[in-house]
């Protein structure tokens, strides 16, 4: 799915006054086998991307409806394209965008309001921030006047009859809001850009970023955006956050170390008073995206920078964090999940990104882990 655009796009390749808590959630990420954090690694597939493909987001909807977007080509930046993959309980295929001859350069971000309301984020080869709607057969460009060339757009949200992706203009955390109604584009007083973005309700949310020089949020109240004040972490940011309700979210990010461009692991928790931050135990791992179930459980997807070629995810119960590896590679390779969803009644979560062999080259992949598969009679 910061701190400054360039060195954070690498990492990305990755109301009312907030406060830090005098007692910070004592979480350390403790490992845990397979099945006993809830589930079992299914066999990782593909949506079959062409050649340096990669999956950026993914939404489930049922155990046999998601929706993943991302980008082919990813190291050309004149046959680089966007990419849209279905499953339909059985495999995944790529979905196009109709009558667009134009097309994204990359999609950043997938959101659904329902099974025939999807919306998807990124950037258009005419400059211009790319929006597409779908309506479950296939996609088209959504066109937004009020959207400008250098306008950046980065992730999306959608419900309670409306869609909302935020980014940057200029300098400052930018907010695109679509209704039946209106088209309305909102910048935010200060430095910064907004990466995540998650709805709870007709009016309330929260968007995440940062602003030049530590985590940003932004609330949703009353109709109205504006920022709060985050917890303080230098170098600090913020990537993606998942709304449980009123009282319950949780964003995730990094912290960049020296001018390395090296970053750990950064979680932020809210209790429905406060922002605080819960310790993680380790500094060698990439934190990308979080979903939840709505009960209090959290997945956050990433890379473990020790066990690199293995898939890996934390769960966070609100006390506790746990991590999850995969299988061992037979091979060097490193596996970055940049996204996870949860899939509603299944209770597993779908997690999609890329492989990066020792040459280079990505294969986007997708991984699930849950109960286990049943077999085929």
């Amino acid at each position: 799915m910061t701190r400054r655009l360039p060195r954070r796009a690498l990492a990305l390749c990755a109301g009312g006054m907030l406060l830090l808590s005098s007692h910070p959630a004592a979480a350390l990420a403790e490992p845990a086998d397979p099945p006993s954090a809830g589930g079992v690694w299914q066999t990782p597939t593909s949506a079959r991307l062409s050649s340096d493909g990669s999956l950026s987001d993914v939404v489930g909807l049922s155990a046999s409806s998601a929706w993943a977007v991302g980008q082919q080509s990813v190291w050309d930046i004149w046959q680089s394209r966007g990419a849209i993959a279905h499953w339909d309980g059985s495999a995944w295929s790529e979905v196009g965008v109709r009558n667009d001859p134009t097309g994204a350069g990359v999609l950043r971000s997938i959101a659904a309001a329902s099974p025939t309301e999807l919306w998807a984020v990124g950037e258009g080869h005419d400059g211009l921030p790319y929006v597409a709607r779908g309506d479950g057969t296939g996609f088209d460009r959504f066109a937004v006047d009020e959207l400008r060339v250098g306008d950046w757009l980065g992730g999306v949200a959608a419900g309670g009859g409306r869609m909302v992706s935020v980014g940057r203009r200029g300098k400052n955390p930018m907010i695109l809001t679509v209704t039946s109604a209106k088209r309305k584009v909102t910048k935010l007083k200060g430095e910064g850009t907004l990466y995540g973005v998650a709805l709870s309700g007709k009016d309330d949310g929260w968007a995440v970023g940062d602003d030049g020089d530590g985590p940003l949020l932004a609330r949703l109240s009353d109709g109205r955006w504006k920022t709060v004040k985050a917890p303080r972490v230098p170098d600090g940011y913020l990537r993606d956050i998942h709304v449980d309700g009123p009282k319950r979210a949780l964003a995730v990010g990094g912290v960049y170390q020296g001018e390395s461009g090296e970053a750990g692991p950064l979680i932020l928790s809210w209790n429905g008073k406060k922002w605080s931050r819960v310790r993680v135990r380790g500094d060698r791992m990439n934190l990308y995206g979080v979903t939840g179930d709505r009960k209090g459980h959290f997945w956050i997807s990433g890379v473990d920078l020790k066990r690199p070629g293995e898939a890996f995810l934390l769960r966070y119960d609100g006390r506790t964090l746990k991590s999850v590896h995969g299988a061992p590679a037979e091979t060097r390779r490193t596996v970055r999940l940049q996204s996870v969803a949860h899939l509603p009644k299944d209770g597993g979560v779908l997690a999609v990104g890329h492989v990066v062999d020792p040459k280079g080259r990505y294969t986007d992949v997708i991984e699930r882990f849950g109960a286990p598969e049943r077999a085929k009679s």
